[in-house]
């Protein structure tokens, strides 16, 4: 098996987002990684595209076989110029294109056991049984995790065989558990107490330490297991011999690795391990599974597929179902399962066909399985994994469609006609959508609209609304974008791309964003001529304001959304199912905003800190450089209600200084003063106001419950962080001044002990919460204005300063370390646990993990929606809404809840000449047409709105709580 290399340089910039999901670790591992993709149709292409987007070190491209018609249903990477070309020949430019990073290379010739020890993991799909089990035999036995995956219509199936002894370093996704300690007892055991209640420790966790004072034996020892004593105290062992804990410290998990044994796929055939939630979910996967080895032996002997719906075909193959060798359990008993004759039969007549959807989502999760083979990061597949969609069929008692309408007929959408008919494709071409979000999810989504052709037609089209522009951190998951489109707006490149993968692709782009300041824009007549909606948008407001709208119109709603591996994507149909409900913790986490007085002097948690830490840098290195520029300009505009703000402004950014700073060292004293000011002196000024023993009117102490006692800090250029926030803010106040900065810490050390210590500066008053603040600044009078013009003086005369907008996806100018260092020493200050770099980052960013995988696997179950809700009208037993999580093996499909029936409160429905009632919005008119259709639904009514409806669930209380959601929906 090849050793991964890790010497290339990790564009932390662009993998930025995959970094929170995966780690620097695991990263450098696929960024050396080889694998071998055998097999290049739809399916084989997904997984090319996420594993290049993701940064695996190189990807061998197998597939001699010739370019169909029927490829071009999911393979975006081929087009109608490709036919009868080789597929890996024909695709290997564009994958190569999506990341200039990775080796793309291509093999023409046999897939020999010499030829698989140069890989870490081999990829089969779209393959026959035959080479499946030569290859998994090889594989096994040289150590070389191997994959399968394949789809047949609207049914998938995935294999994993990581070998017998396969160790995964990280099994979940979820970041180690820390907390501040309070005290350590000396005893055998030793009860540490916590700081606070609430934690997620449990009995056998292994845990180390970081940051005692006194007991120091502690910090980094070996990790030790152990036992939940209470609600804040755990038993941490023997400490009877150590040194006596004075204060401070930091507890934290540490992550066990797990091992896994696979069996090779010739035995685990007939053994299938299948991922399963449930007994009857582990039965229909088994069946499944015997249905796949079916239509294996079926086409050995015929040398094709089944024929699309082609009841003669599909009868042999259940007949060859029924004579397969019974499947056995783990253990090697047999299983007494019944086959369900139906259930293969519904597979084999739709067997022929290729789709998009499907691709996508199990292009995602090969190649999710393929990081982890190569990375140890989170617990593979054991071992087999079966995924159907037969959902998206007409409902029994309906009729299916017939082979003539199936029949390939040339074209592009071959695959596609195979599973649902040339009827279903010109519905598809017909129909007009709203894309709304542009970015990861929106491009995988356009990317299945084209493939699949909705709005190909001349009356049909594709909105895609998106105000934001391309980022170079954008790259890794957004398909559509390339290197050279960084700075363009998303929705235009986006459009274009589209119409290159399929060039009758009608698609419109709008840079102007959907929400209550563009509804000129879209309104009443932009929505009548949308059929339906799909939401990939990255906030719960956004999301809510969208689906707001999609209920005023009565139109269906598709939404989709990630964080790292976890996934979901939801169908809201008018009228048929419930409305979209977005948590309402959710929206108000999303507008959170802390007391000043927290922040400034009684912070409690890690985000508390970086919170300040941002504040800071906006004070000190924008908010006070546009407010001198603003008084040069107009000496009389500080005579504000904020004065008192703006006096702490000027001060804090003269600092030390006398005057304006003229070389680097004059920026370093400033840095260095600045230290001390905030994580000495103003520690020491806080403590004086509250000491520590300060005790409250009611007997309780002050510093008790959320707010933790400071201890000041002392400078010392010898400990990183000290001298990192020196070297952050010397160069920030430097661009701020436009001086040169220095990047060199040698020198940097250097000064500092040269330095000595500033002075104690004038320091504000403290304010023990936000009213008596208010209260200052509203008192804010001549006497202090005049001191702010003195203050001012020091500015008059000079250059403009040059404010500074924080931009947190460039590590190279200082911003976030700046606010990751000084983020860190206030949370020494006290007492909590500090984030490190990567998860300032992330807070003050707002970032939210995302990986390609993911996306691509929400996007397929969108469409696989999409294809109900065009087919309709379908019941709400049809519809799904889905939830994934790709790091634990966790995938759920659900049907969604149907709408609230409310009875409408005080409706009138009134003759036309009559007005409308106070109750009835402007849209009376048409609500009372809707209303009195809704009470004798007819085919005529159901052909004539655009979404599709079924009659048995229409109720005239339901459309009441879809155009009023605020009786029973946000």
């Amino acid at each position: 098996m090849a050793v991964p290399e890790t010497s290339k340089l990790l564009d932390k910039e662009r993998y930025s987002r995959q970094l929170y999901v995966l780690d620097l670790p695991a990263m450098q591992k696929i960024q050396g990684a080889k694998v071998l993709l055998s097999g290049l149709q739809g399916l084989g292409a997904e997984v090319a595209k996420n594993l290049v987007l993701m940064g695996v070190g190189s990807l061998t491209l197998h597939d001699p076989h010739p370019t169909s018609w029927s490829d071009l249903a999911a393979q975006f990477f081929l087009s109608e110029q490709d036919l009868e070309r080789s597929r890996a020949e024909a695709s290997q430019e564009l994958v190569a294109k999506l990341n200039r990073a990775v080796q793309v290379r291509i093999h023409t010739g046999d897939i020999t056991e010499e030829l698989l020890l140069d890989f870490q993991v081999v990829v089969l799909t779209t393959s026959k049984l035959e080479e499946q089990l030569k290859l998994g035999t090889l594989c096994h036995k040289l150590g070389v995790c191997f994959l399968v995956a394949d789809t047949r219509g609207l049914v998938g199936q995935l294999f994993c065989d990581f070998g017998e002894d396969f160790t995964v370093q990280d099994p979940t996704e979820a970041e180690p558990l820390t907390a501040a300690i309070q005290h350590i007892s000396q005893g055998s055991p030793g009860i540490l107490t916590l700081k606070k209640e609430a934690h997620n420790f449990c009995d056998g966790d292994l845990v180390t330490f970081s940051g005692i004072k006194g007991m120091v034996e502690l910090n980094g020892c070996d990790p030790r297991p152990i036992h939940v004593h209470g609600d804040r105290t755990l038993e941490i062992g023997d400490t009877a011999n150590f040194s006596c804990y004075l204060s401070g410290g930091t507890v934290t998990e540490v992550k066990r690795p797990k091992t896994v044994s696979h069996k090779p796929m010739d035995v685990a055939l007939l053994q299938p391990r299948v991922v399963a939630q449930s007994s009857q979910e582990a039965r229909r996967a088994r069946c499944l599974h015997q249905a796949f080895r079916a239509l294996h032996q079926f086409q050995h002997l015929n040398g094709r597929l089944p024929r699309p719906w082609d009841p003669v075909d599909a009868e042999m193959v259940v007949g060859l179902a029924q004579s397969l060798e019974p499947l056995k359990g783990t253990e090697g008993e047999p299983l007494e399962e019944p086959l369900d004759e139906a259930l293969v039969q519904t597979v084999a007549l739709s067997s022929a066909g290729g789709l998009s959807p499907m691709a996508a989502m199990l292009g995602a999760v090969a190649a999710q399985e393929v990081l982890k083979a190569i990375s140890g990061k989170f617990m593979p597949l054991d071992q087999w994994l079966y995924f159907d969609a037969l959902d998206c069929l007409p409902e029994d008692g309906e009729p299916h469609p017939k082979p003539e309408d199936c029949a390939p007929r040339h074209c592009r959408y071959d695959g596609q006609i195979a599973v649902f008919g040339a009827g279903f494709q010109e519905k598809l071409s017909r129909q007009h959508y709203l894309l709304v979000g542009a970015g990861a999810i929106g491009c995988e989504l356009l990317k299945g609209f084209a493939l699949v052709g909705l709005g190909a037609g001349a009356s049909g089209g594709v909105t895609v609304a998106d105000m934001d522009h391309i980022e170079r951190s954008n790259l890794s998951r957004q398909f559509l974008f390339r290197t050279q489109d960084i700075g363009r707006p998303k929705a235009e490149v986006a459009a274009e791309a589209a119409r290159r993968l399929n060039s009758d692709l009608q698609v419109t782009p709008l840079i102007y964003p959907l929400d209550p300041t563009t509804e000129h824009i879209y309104g009443n007549n932009f929505f009548s001529r949308v059929d339906g909606v799909a939401a990939a948008l990255d906030s719960f407001q956004a999301r809510h304001y969208v689906a707001a709208r999609c209920t005023h119109y009565l139109k269906p709603l598709l939404e989709a959304g990630t964080h790292g591996t976890l996934g979901h994507a939801s169908v809201f149909m008018p009228c048929v199912t419930e409305t979209y409900r977005a948590p309402a913790s959710a929206i108000a986490s999303e507008d959170a905003t802390y007391p000043v007085c927290t922040l400034r002097h009684f912070p409690s948690t890690v985000e508390h800190t970086v919170q300040w830490a941002r504040d800071e840098f906006e004070g000190l290195f924008r908010l006070s450089a546009e407010t001198i520029n603003r008084h040069q300009q107009a000496p009389t505009s500080l005579a504000e209600p904020d004065g008192l703000k703006v006096l702490t402004l000027l001060q804090e950014v003269l600092g030390v200084l006398r005057e304006r700073p003229q070389t680097w060292q004059d920026c370093v004293v400033w840095a260095l003063g600045h230290w001390q000011l905030c994580f000495h002196d103003g520690i020491l000024q806080l403590l004086n106001r509250f000491p520590p023993d300060k005790v409250l009117e009611d007997g309780t102490l002050f510093w008790s419950g959320s707010k933790q006692c400071p201890q000041p800090l002392q400078f010392d250029a010898s400990q990183d962080t000290h001298l990192l926030y020196v070297l952050a803010a010397a160069n920030l106040y430097a661009q701020m001044h436009g001086l040169p900065g220095s990047r060199d810490q040698t020198a940097l050390r250097e000064l500092l002990k040269l330095l000595p210590l500033p002075v104690s500066q004038n320091l504000v008053p403290i304010f023990p919460n936000d009213l008596e603040l208010a209260r200052a600044s509203a008192e804010f009078g001549p006497e202090q204005l005049k001191k702010l013009h003195k203050v001012l003086e020091v500015w008059s005369g000079s250059p403009p300063l040059e404010p500074l907008k924080f931009e947190k996806d460039n590590d190279s100018n200082f911003h976030v370390d700046f606010v990751a260092a000084a983020a860190s020493l206030r949370a020494q200050n006290y007492g909590i646990p500090p984030a490190n770099h990567a998860q300032s980052k992330r807070i003050v960013g707002q970032i939210i993990p995302a990986i390609a995988t993911t996306t691509a696997a929400v996007a397929g179950l969108v469409g696989l929606e999409l294809y109900k809700v065009v087919n309709g009208p379908r019941p709400l037993s049809a519809f799904r809404h889905s939830y994934l999580h790709l790091a634990e093996n966790r995938f759920s499909r659900w049907v969604p809840c149907a709408p609230a029936i409310q009875k409408p409160k005080a409706l009138a429905i009134q003759d036309e000449g009559a007005g409308c009632t106070p109750q009835l919005p402007a849209l009376h008119l048409r609500i009372k047409l809707l209303y009195r259709r809704l009470q004798r639904p007819c085919s005529c009514f159901l052909r004539k709105q655009r979404p599709p409806y079924t009659h048995t669930h229409i109720q005239p209380a339901c459309v009441m709580d879809c155009l009023f959601p605020c009786a029973g929906a946000p």
